[in-house]
């Protein structure tokens, strides 16, 4: 299950990372670590993530979650590249995993949820959609913040 400040932090790195030319993949904060672990994978869509990317997002990152005072305690902020992508992001990878299950990451939430799981069904301009127990669910990609092979259901 998603921490409940996982949509808030999304918010706030998204136009960090966009600053920097980077794109934010994945936000999961570990609260059963102590002190807590928030982790922030990121990726450049231009070239290869590199260790400098992450120093450079980890920085401003950081004033910006220190600024914005949304985690009231002590915790450890880790920036790193997802390394080889889970994350589809071409039309070629939507069509090649097809079937295949997946987790749809959302902000806002869609339907009360920022995490969707189900198998993957197609994308198109305005949509991705997924098969959650036999019942198709649509999801604008405007509230898409990444797509991702769900290896967890495999």
């Amino acid at each position: 299950m998603t921490h409940p400040l996982v949509p808030q932090i999304i918010d706030l790195a998204t136009p960090v990372a966009k600053d920097l030319e980077l794109e934010v993949v994945k936000v999961v904060f570990h609260t059963n670590q102590s002190p807590p672990v928030l982790r922030v994978d990121i990726r450049n869509p231009n070239q290869d993530t590199s260790l400098n990317d992450c120093e450079r997002m980890s920085r401003n990152l950081e004033a910006s979650l220190d600024a914005a005072s949304i985690i009231p305690d002590a915790y450890v902020l880790e920036v790193s590249s997802p390394g080889i992508s889970c994350s589809l992001q071409t039309d070629r990878e939507f069509i090649s995993f097809k079937g295949f299950p997946i987790k749809v990451l959302t902000s806002p939430p869609h339907q009360g949820h920022s995490e969707l799981n189900g198998k993957l069904v197609r994308r198109d301009e305005k949509s991705v959609y997924l098969n959650k127990k036999g019942r198709v669910i649509e999801i604008p990609r405007s509230n898409i913040t990444s797509v991702q092979l769900d290896e967890e259901r495999d």
